[in-house]
C-alpha cells in the first residue's frame, strides 16, 4: 500500500445515511454518483458502496436519504418510510408524462373551476386509492423502462396499483395553479395524482412542481445542498 494513501477505512464505508437536497435537474443517479466519486477521490479507494432510498425526478427538488458502505443494506428500510411532498398542480392542460417533460397535448377551459369544487376534489384522493404510473416511468415492463417505450411511441398497457394517501391539502389556489400539500405510502406517483386530480374535475391537469420536504421523520430541513456535502470534503483536505 501507498504509505501517502490515506487509509481505507473511513467512516463512509462503516456507513453513513446522508440527507440531501437534491437540486432541480439533477437526477437521483447523479447525486449518487457525484457523492461515490468525492468519497472515492478524499479516501483514495477504487469502490464504495453508495445508493438512494427512493427515486426524485429531475424535474423535482428536495430530499433525498443517500446510504454508504454497510448502511446500504437498509436502504429498504428508508424506502418504505412515508412521504410528504409539495408542489404545484397546472389546470387547464394535460402533458403525455403529466409533467412538463414533454409538451402539452390537450387544454381545457377553466370556466366551471370553483375554489369549492378544487378542495371538494380532493377527498377523492385521500385513504386507500388505485392509480396507475406514469408511461413515462422508470418501471420496467417485458425488460424496458416505460419511458423506453413511451419515448419510442409504443403503447402499453399499465396495471392500476393501491396506494395510500394520508393528506391532500391545498395551499394555495391561483388558477391556473394550485398548490399542495400531501402525505402518500411508498410506490405513489404525484404525477399521476395531478393528472387524475385534474381529470376528476371534468378537466386537465400535471404537475408544474415537486419538492420532496420528508421521508419517515427525516426533514428536508435537516438535509444539506450537494456544493455544502463537496465543502465539508474540502474542509477536511485543508
Amino acid at each position: 500500500m501507498d504509505p501517502n494513501q490515506k487509509p481505507v477505512t473511513n467512516p463512509y464505508q462503516i456507513g453513513q445515511v446522508l440527507l440531501i437536497d437534491k437540486p432541480l435537474g439533477w437526477s437521483s443517479f447523479q447525486v449518487v454518483n457525484k457523492i461515490r466519486w468525492l468519497i472515492k477521490q478524499e479516501y483514495g479507494i477504487k469502490k464504495i458502496k453508495v445508493g438512494h432510498a427512493g427515486t426524485l425526478d429531475p424535474l423535482a427538488s428536495g430530499l433525498l436519504i443517500i446510504c454508504t458502505g454497510k448502511e446500504t443494506k437498509n436502504i429498504h428500510v428508508y424506502q418504505s418510510q412515508e412521504k410528504e411532498y409539495t408542489g404545484t398542480i397546472t389546470l387547464g392542460a394535460t402533458t403525455p408524462s403529466y409533467d412538463l417533460e414533454t409538451e402539452i397535448d390537450n387544454r381545457f377551459p377553466l370556466n366551471d373551476i370553483t375554489e369549492e369544487l378544487l378542495v371538494k376534489t380532493t377527498s377523492q384522493f385521500t385513504g386507500d386509492i388505485m392509480q396507475k404510473p406514469p408511461i413515462y416511468s422508470a418501471i420496467k415492463k417485458d425488460g424496458k423502462r416505460l419511458y423506453e417505450l413511451a419515448r419510442a411511441g409504443e403503447t402499453t398497457e399499465i396495471k392500476e396499483r393501491q396506494v395510500n394517501v394520508q393528506a391532500f391539502e391545498l395551499t394555495k389556489i391561483k388558477l391556473p395553479k394550485v398548490d399542495f400539500r400531501i402525505e402518500c405510502s411508498k410506490g405513489t406517483y404525484i404525477r399521476s395524482m395531478a393528472h387524475d386530480y385534474g381529470k376528476a374535475l371534468n378537466n386537465g391537469g400535471h404537475l408544474s412542481a415537486l419538492r420532496r420536504t420528508a421521508i419517515g421523520n427525516y426533514r428536508v430541513e435537516s438535509a444539506i445542498s450537494l456544493e455544502e456535502f463537496e465543502a465539508d470534503f474540502k474542509n477536511i483536505e485543508s
